[in-house]
């Protein structure tokens, strides 16, 4: 009797394939003579040459998941690519279009015109059907040396304090993943596709090599992105809550019998949870039939169910259980940025500033429970960068004028003042400050 993985690795590996993303960045070289501050009085940067283009390529996987040439990948291997090519196992190489990326979960989806040829590709198993001890195969290009196959097992599931993307929830693996393996198959013993390896815990930072900690985005959120694609846009339900992850002390004084749940602390106004009866002090125990067991789990399975449809939260709330049915909508867009980037002789000048709606606040990675007027950055030395403000501050009153929007703080800066008094929402913090005009 002989115990194999080959018949396996036949079956998937032609369906896992080699990435090369080229990207390109301006580099200038300057004279050795143009640090001295006496010879750029007065010669200025005549003797600094021109920018001039770099390129360099990045190496990494992706997976065929449709036979029509649909291939997904991490969206760090393909970041900022100006050229993209996908070399299939039998060494041909094709130019890759990009149909969708997203850095929330960190994955891109690809695709290649093989004409009427139908690829080998790997079907996406429910990632929640798998176990720990479970025998898994990590398929990818480590190095660049060329498809590669490692064997392990699942170590842990629904890993959220990694801290790799927006939507933490990893299936952890000792199979031997290294740089290059980043958008490749974690692969099931029934040939299934349950992952995408993303990253790995190394002790010597990005250069090191595996310790057999690996992390791979479950095979669920590939799913939802892979839908997404057709559209070009991914848009993910949004709950319009968020609390605090129920711990030892928490769990004793709602009278669990261990700790899982998040408690609601904060509701957005006519979002999701508050058009369906959650309040503050709410606890979250379950989606669906799903645990929750912390904030990031949370966000995951939300994020993982289809928009338009309902789902059932299971709550704790004063002793009792309780079902709230959920319609899953995406977050509001509204009111409109309108980002302005403040001059003139105020306070502000230099700072980026723009209207705050749920949706724009999470794509710039910012609190979406805010409303308001909020600081998006500031020009280095600028007079914004010298009083202190940081993006993420929440303007709320200029010369007790109060900062709505955008409009608003057009108007407050239209006269010039002999003080300006300002107020600003940091964190949990108002901060208030006066200065000379």
């Amino acid at each position: 009797m002989q115990l194999s993985f080959a018949p396996l690795v036949r079956q998937t590996g032609p369906a896992v394939v080699n990435i090369f993303a080229k990207t390109e960045s301006q580099q200038r070289n300057i004279s050795p003579l143009f640090g001295d501050p006496f010879f750029r009085q007065f010669f200025g940067d005549i003797f600094s040459e021109k920018p001039r283009k770099q390129s360099r390529q990045a190496l990494g996987s992706g997976v065929i998941v449709d036979e029509a040439g649909l291939i997904v990948t991490n969206n760090h291997v393909i970041n900022n690519a100006s050229e993209i090519r996908v070399v299939l196992s039998d060494r041909r190489q094709f130019k890759a279009k990009i149909l969708l990326t997203n850095e929330q979960t960190d994955l891109a989806i690809l695709k290649i015109n093989v004409g009427q040829e139908k690829l080998p590709f790997i079907r996406m198993r429910d990632s929640d059907t798998i176990s720990v001890g479970d025998l898994v195969l990590a398929i990818g290009n480590p190095f660049g040396v060329g498809q590669t196959v490692t064997s392990g097992i699942i170590s842990a599931l629904a890993r959220t304090a990694v801290g790799i993307t927006d939507y933490s929830f990893f299936i952890q693996t000792d199979a031997s993943i290294n740089p290059g393996n980043s958008g490749g198959a974690l692969i099931a013993m029934d040939g299934t596709l349950i992952g995408i390896n993303t990253a790995i815990f190394s002790n010597k930072g990005n250069s090191g090599g595996s310790v057999g900690i690996g992390f791979a985005v479950p095979s669920n959120m590939v799913k939802t992105v892979v839908k997404a694609a057709n559209k070009g846009k991914l848009i993910l339900p949004w709950l319009g809550a968020t609390g605090q992850t129920v711990n030892s002390d928490l769990s004793a004084e709602f009278g669990l019998d261990k700790p899982i749940g998040v408690v609601v602390n904060d509701i957005f106004p006519d979002s999701p949870a508050d058009n369906a009866g959650l309040i503050i002090g709410d606890v979250i125990i379950a989606i669906g039939e799903k645990t929750i067991t912390d904030t990031d789990a949370l966000r995951y399975r939300i994020a993982t169910l289809p928009l338009g449809e309902t789902t059932v939260a299971r709550l704790l709330r004063k002793g009792k259980i309780l079902n709230a049915r959920i319609n899953l909508q995406e977050p509001p867009n509204l009111p409109k940025p309108d980002i302005l980037n403040i001059s003139g002789n105020n306070p502000f000048n230099g700072a980026r500033v723009a209207n705050l709606s749920p949706a724009f606040a999470l794509k710039e990675k910012l609190d979406d429970m805010r409303l308001g007027v909020i600081v998006l950055g500031q020009r280095r030395g600028s007079i914004a960068d010298n009083l202190g403000l940081r993006r993420g501050d929440i303007l709320i009153k200029v010369n007790g004028r109060s900062i709505e929007t955008v409009q608003d703080i057009r108007k407050a800066l239209r006269k010039q003042r002999s003080k300006w008094k300002i107020t600003i929402r940091r964190g949990s913090r108002i901060l208030n400050t006066e200065i000379p005009g």
